[in-house]
């Protein structure tokens, strides 16, 4: 049987996934230069797969829980159209002071709106309906960030959440984070107001579709 290197087959896809914009790439090499947390980044093929997927379903209005240091919300923002919104929400000024120094110099940067504070109360805040929502924060809200955004989500939209097999974890759960991933996971799958599928995109995204 043929024994398959998993950081090879990872390098062998972002070589055969389109480059990143010289912004993008300006956000992933100050993330890893400065930050200790630079593994949230999604990575270039997931980030190719944001924007695809924002594009391919005409996304104009999209919800984004977890900025970090803005490279998901730039890519969520160059698959959309230029009068498309990307509400980004985080609890971190300094992290997010990055984002906005760099979506400053892109010309999608115009479309993101940071929303600053606890996402949970944003989102109350918020007017519906999305067409998409991408959600990579803290996993011990996951099901709650999950019931607060899929009411805003519109019918035939599609709501995204990373990290959903959590280096493996998910198998063999011991700390705290790990057992509310599987009960996120779970609560997903039971959830009758959409259709789901898990991907083994990086660390896992779940991907569902409001009915």
């Amino acid at each position: 049987m043929l024994g398959i290197n998993p950081e090879a087959i990872l390098t062998y896809c972002e070589d055969h996934t389109t480059p990143d914009s010289p912004v993008c790439k300006a956000i992933a090499e100050e993330t890893h230069a400065k930050s200790e947390e630079a593994r949230m980044l999604v990575g270039p093929v997931q980030g190719m797969f944001l924007t695809l997927l924002a594009r391919s379903i005409g996304a104009r209005r999209v919800l984004e829980i977890g900025t970090f240091t803005g490279y998901s919300a730039l890519k969520l923002a160059e698959g959309l159209p230029d009068d498309g919104e990307v509400i980004t929400c985080d609890v971190d000024p300094e992290v997010t002071a990055i984002a906005q120094k760099h979506w400053n110099k892109s010309p999608h940067g115009k479309k993101i709106t940071l929303r600053l504070g606890q996402a949970l109360k944003s989102v109350e805040t918020l007017s519906g309906p999305f067409d998409l929502i991408f959600v990579d924060a803290d996993k011990g809200n996951y099901i709650n960030y999950w019931e607060a955004c899929v009411p805003k989500l519109r019918t035939g939209g599609l709501i995204v959440a990373d990290n959903v097999l959590w280096s493996g974890r998910v198998l063999e759960p011991k700390e705290k984070d790990d057992h509310a991933v599987v009960a996120f996971n779970r609560h997903v799958k039971n959830d009758r107001r959409v259709d789901v599928v898990m991907l083994t995109v990086r660390d896992g995204i779940a991907m569902a579709c409001k009915r």
